[in-house]
């Protein structure tokens, strides 16, 4: 059943009840250790490289192509599914799959086997976030959306940063293997908590007009995917998000082992300094968007497309500085405002998606603006920058991640372009509605 909603008003948005705000901090966990699970590769880089011998292309193909295929790919079947059946139950066998996977990956030998793992927490984290997406969007009424995926989008900052103080802690202190253990069993004990004590809410239960008198239809699998990148605004959208996730993803996979092996970082001071960074900054920023864009589209949906290019515009020098920085010191400095900036994107383009489509094609709705941004951005953005960076190791033997950084530069004009180009359609749309 669906958290009772109290009305504040004919035109204000009803206040979602206890359980919806006890269902989102679990799901906010969730993601969490989804994006914790997925980023310990990246944190943990240089020991695993250490020891494994593998090179920056083979790490980039690791947490780029072999991850996203698996992982892009699968979530729109598991979409489809989820929008026919039991969306909590899905999302707890997804946990409970890719945390088993994470657990595999510590006890890998060789480079082999690490990528076997990783293309198994592939396979389990494409059922985490297009059901959490939709359950949320059941949860909380309209005009209280976006507050809530921002705040369900803290999981990937929070997971992150966690990742970082964790997982180099865990790997100065005892081995990377131990790291990935843990973080494996803890993810298949909230499994077991989602099972338990997440109720499946009814699909379109808080929408307009109301939908409690007859029962939502099931969705086809081609119809929504027709009905979706037939739409110029959400296929816009998910191509605009996509050339942003190329910077993001890249930067993620790489920012731990370029600022220890190029600007001279230990992993305790990267367990301190580079996590706050990355947890303070980017859920600003995640948060601060979704406050935003609840009130800004109150005026102008076209904020959905203009918000998202003004904090890349913004960050594109400032990050140009973190390459650029003579110290890990300074290099910090510079990457704290884009760690925020850079994540503009992602509540408006989740919101847009959850506002524009009917209730019963959420989960895969979101899953399409998922395969479309991943395998742009975490598909090409990571083993872009690790191939770019094998290229320049024989001419900047030295700092070979620092000039393949600095070819990312053009990818956040054309980031920029495709918003500003987002906006246009949004208004284009808008004047054409009766």
């Amino acid at each position: 059943m669906t958290a009772p909603a109290t009305a504040a008003g004919p035109d204000a948005p009803a206040r979602p009840g206890p359980r919806a705000w006890f269902v989102l901090s679990i799901l906010c966990f969730v993601y969490v250790l989804n994006f914790l699970d997925r980023q310990l590769l990246s944190i943990l880089a240089k020991p695993i490289q250490d020891e494994l011998g593998v090179t920056d292309g083979q790490l980039g193909l690791l947490g780029g192509l072999y991850f996203a295929a698996f992982y892009c790919i699968l979530a729109i079947p598991v979409g489809w599914l989820a929008d026919r059946t039991n969306r909590t139950r899905i999302l707890a066998l997804a946990c409970a799959l890719w945390s088993g996977a994470t657990a595999a990956c510590g006890l890998s030998q060789n480079y082999g086997q690490l990528a076997v793992s990783r293309m198994t927490v592939g396979v389990g984290e494409a059922g985490g976030v297009p059901p959490s997406y939709a359950i949320i969007s059941d949860y909380f009424p309209s005009g209280t959306r976006g507050t809530a995926l921002s705040l369900f989008n803290l999981g990937p900052p929070i997971g992150q940063a966690l990742g970082v103080a964790f997982g180099a802690s865990i790997a100065a202190a005892y081995s990377w293997r131990d790291a990935f253990v843990a973080v494996g069993v803890v993810g298949i004990i909230t499994a077991v908590v989602v099972f338990l004590f997440v109720k499946e809410p009814k699909k379109g239960g808080l929408d307009r007009p109301a939908t409690d008198a007859a029962p939502v239809e099931k969705a086809g699998f081609w119809s929504t995917c027709k009905m979706y990148f037939a739409n110029p605004v959400l296929r816009g959208m998910a191509l605009a998000c996509g050339a942003t996730q190329f910077v993001t993803y890249a930067l993620l996979a790489f920012a731990t082992l370029f600022l220890m092996r190029e600007k001279g970082m230990t992993l305790q001071q990267v367990a301190v300094w580079y996590a706050l960074v990355v947890g303070i900054f980017t859920s600003l920023g995640m948060f601060v968007s979704g406050r935003l864009i609840d009130r800004l589209t109150r005026r102008s949906k076209a904020a959905y497309g203009w918000l998202p290019a003004l904090g890349l515009a913004i960050a594109a020098p400032l990050f140009a500085g973190f390459v650029w920085a003579s110290s890990w010191q300074l290099a910090l400095v510079f990457l704290a405002l884009p760690m925020g900036l850079n994540y503009f994107y992602l509540t408006p383009a989740v919101t847009l998606v959850q506002e524009e489509v009917a209730p019963n094609q959420r989960v895969m709705s979101g899953a399409l603006l998922l395969l479309v941004m991943n395998l742009i951005g975490l598909g090409l953005g990571p083993t872009y920058l690790g191939a770019a960076s094998d290229w320049f190791r024989a001419s900047h033997p030295d700092n070979s991640l620092q000039m393949a950084f600095y070819t990312l530069l053009p990818f956040y004009g054309l980031a920029i372009a495709l918003f500003l180009g987002l906006a246009a359609k949004i208004r284009r749309s808008a004047a054409q509605e009766p």
